[in-house]
């Protein structure tokens, strides 16, 4: 059985009509796409300035741990020599 064709023309129009609206729709989105990337890109951009401006500070506090790690390893030394000389201290003094 055919169809006529004047219902072949109706479901032919309204199927560009359709696609026609989908395709408006999906333009829009990739508008909209594209627009976030460029906000996403915009604020990746400031932040990587305000990190650059902050390096020279987390440098400064790389050097201050290192120092501190340093200095808290000199002091379990200073401990364990000071615990030496008091048991050396206490052997001469019982003598």
């Amino acid at each position: 059985m055919r169809l006529p064709r004047k219902s072949l023309e109706v479901a032919t129009s309204e199927d560009y009509k359709l696609l026609e609206n989908m395709n408006k729709l999906t333009s829009l989105k990739y508008l909209e796409m594209k627009d976030i990337a460029i906000n996403i890109s915009r604020n990746l951009k400031d932040l990587n300035q305000k990190y650059a401006g902050l390096q020279p500070y987390l440098d400064q506090i790389n050097v201050i741990e290192e120092q501190v790690a340093a200095l808290e390893q000199a002091a379990y030394k200073l401990d364990a020599y000071s615990k030496k000389l008091e048991a050396k201290y206490k052997k001469l003094e019982k003598r």
